[in-house]
């Protein structure tokens, strides 16, 4: 992503204008998976999307760590029975 800032001040200004929480979204969004091709997937996505005003990304359950419920995206471990 840090490479999408350095490309285009644009982007970077857009950026800045989102909220601590909204840029959190995306980076959420765009580093959980686990592909590097699907991650670069959705860093062309939020760029376009960021371009068209949209402020967080769409269809997803949200970032895990605001929601430990969401047990499927951590792989939790007891650390009491080392």
């Amino acid at each position: 992503m840090l490479r999408v800032f350095e490309e285009s001040e644009d982007i970077l200004k857009i950026w800045n204008e989102l909220t601590p929480i909204q840029r959190n979204e995306w980076i959420c969004w765009t580093t959980i998976v686990k592909k590097q091709e699907t991650r670069e997937k959705h860093i062309q996505r939020m760029i376009e999307e960021l371009k068209e005003g949209v402020k967080q990304p769409c269809c997803w359950p949200g970032c895990p760590h605001r929601h430990p419920e969401r047990k499927t995206y951590f792989n939790f471990k007891n650390l009491n029975e080392e």
